[in-house]
């Protein structure tokens, strides 16, 4: 049953950076990222909240897995601070691209975020090996974001 609410704890966790920056991107959507020059690669918009809240969900197991497979505490802190790093400039992102309108710092802050979860996932191999895949779609969606962003500014001077 304590495990039970654990994860139920760690999925809500895992959510607040996009329920926070939901409230941040949603008024933009229309004005602000309206007139932007996006690349041709850009996905359609209704895209992105089934993607994010997959990998919201899946970061939210991979907390778990943390908690439910830890045994080294110096290990599972670690991988807490790793979480907890990736976790603040997950949601820095939002608020520097869609609230200050300033893509070339979102573009520095994702590369950033990209580093933390990387890491992230190098500390969670160290208590879980599927904890650590289970980040992996993130990674790669970020990678793609990244690419996006970069393009975005380039593209909007």
């Amino acid at each position: 049953m304590v495990a039970f609410f654990v994860l139920l704890f760690c999925i809500c966790l895992a959510f607040i950076p996009g329920i926070v920056g939901s409230f941040l991107i949603s008024p933009q959507i229309p004005t602000w990222y309206a007139t932007l020059t996006l690349p041709a690669f850009a996905p359609p918009g209704w895209l992105f909240m089934p993607v994010w809240t997959f990998l919201y969900l899946l970061m939210g197991v991979a907390l778990f897995k943390i908690w439910k497979d830890g045994v080294d505490l110096v290990e599972m802190r670690h991988a807490y601070m790793a979480f907890g790093v990736q976790w603040v400039l997950n949601l820095a992102w939002s608020f520097l691209f869609f609230t200050m309108h300033w893509p070339l710092v979102a573009f520095i802050e994702i590369i950033l975020l990209w580093i933390s979860i990387l890491a992230t996932m190098y500390f969670y191999k160290k208590v879980s090996p599927l904890a650590s895949f289970l980040m992996l779609p993130y990674l790669l969606w970020v990678t793609f974001a990244a690419v996006l962003n970069g393009f975005i500014w380039v593209l909007n001077p």
